[in-house]
């Protein structure tokens, strides 16, 4: 056996309950030998990702991609970002974020003053995203056939204004994803123009998908830290990490359990990147009360009962799988088509973004 397949045989063996395996072959990759099966757990079947990008993908836990979406479309998803922030357009639901400094200063109705939007399914342009067939066919990769998008999100990082509360505190997203098997999960994000250190980069820690969801809090930080951005708190600071500077139109792909956050902005631009976070079907929600995400659960009930003036808010368990009450006819476009889609609001998944639409992805039967 050569060196090369030892050490991914070394590494592979280390993640327990494999959901598959691969055989290598000597035209898929000419260095391990045909008879090297190899288990995988994280990636599943399809003839969508090399051997060596699921590979890649099991060992480090992200995927880059270059080039996936077009600049026509980035066009459209900044067009539609600046009329929202010019409130020329209202999109029911839409949470609408500003950095904790620009939020004490004087408010401007432009996009110096957004930082970020949330839930913008409502928004048949910026959603467009979210269906992209060449976004969908590595989702699948992932998350199996049946997808639902669970978090969207355009990100608009502002150049820091000193206090360093541009950046974003490493973290895992499952902290904000009371559904499970996180296996089944997967972020996509795009980037909007060239991200690169100086504007605040994403930073991914490899590997560290492999290990459990941690506590997260606050960072202290001296000059304050942006609502629901919340930090693992116990992570080595000296593990590798990886800057990911991308191009316009790159994504990746990264597992819900990867620690990463992003550096300060340090230019006079903004920084714009779209993404969303897809799940299996088959996921199922949990009851959050005494673990490490109970905090964050208390902390959505209130924010949820002061925006919407609700005076009980209870979370509760159900299958992503349930029929919602009207679904909506959604025809994407070849290659990779899905029969329909169903849009239902629900107080029983507390994210970030406080009463998600759950946007159903399912597979033609």
């Amino acid at each position: 056996m050569s060196r090369a397949a030892k050490r991914l045989k070394m590494v592979l063996n280390h993640l327990d309950h494999p959901s598959t395996t691969l055989i290598a072959s000597s035209t898929s990759a000419p260095s391990v030998s045909s008879h090297c099966t190899l288990p995988l757990r994280y990636t599943l079947d399809n003839s969508i990702l090399t051997p060596g990008q699921r590979i890649f993908y099991e060992e480090n836990g992200f995927l880059l991609i270059k080039n996936l979406v077009s600049a026509e479309d980035i066009e459209k998803f900044r067009t539609e970002f600046e009329r929202i922030c010019r409130r020329e357009v209202h999109i029911p639901g839409l949470i609408i974020m500003r950095d904790v400094v620009i939020a004490k200063s004087e408010f401007v109705p432009d996009q110096k003053a957004v930082s970020k939007l949330q839930d913008f399914q409502e928004d048949p342009e910026l959603f467009c995203y979210c269906s992209l067939p060449q976004i969908l066919k590595y989702v699948e990769c992932f998350t199996g056939p049946n997808i639902m998008a669970m978090h969207t999100m355009l990100i608009n990082k502002p150049p820091d204004a000193g206090k360093k509360t541009s950046r974003h505190p490493m973290h895992q997203d499952l902290h904000y994803f009371p559904f499970r098997p996180a296996d089944r999960i997967v972020c996509a994000w795009t980037a909007m123009e060239h991200i690169h250190q100086r504007n605040g980069c994403l930073v991914v820690l490899p590997g560290t998908h492999r290990g459990t969801l941690k506590e997260h809090d606050y960072p202290e930080w001296e000059g304050g830290v942006n609502k629901m951005y919340h930090g693992v708190r116990d992570y080595n600071p000296d593990l590798p990490r990886v800057h990911l500077e991308m191009e316009k139109g790159d994504t990746v792909f990264f597992h819900p359990l990867l620690i990463h956050g992003s550096g300060m902005n340090q230019t006079q631009g903004f920084r714009k990147a779209i993404s969303c976070h897809y799940a299996s079907a088959d996921c199922y929600y949990i009851d959050v009360k005494g673990t490490t995400q109970e905090k964050i659960e208390k902390e959505v009930q209130e924010i949820a009962a002061r925006k919407y003036s609700l005076d009980n808010i209870k979370f509760q368990k159900s299958s992503l799988k349930s029929p919602p009450p009207s679904p909506l006819k959604f025809q994407p476009p070849a290659p990779h088509e899905h029969a329909h889609c169903r849009r239902f609001f629900t107080l029983a998944s507390f994210t970030i973004v406080l009463v998600p639409a759950l946007l159903c992805f399912h597979s033609a039967p």
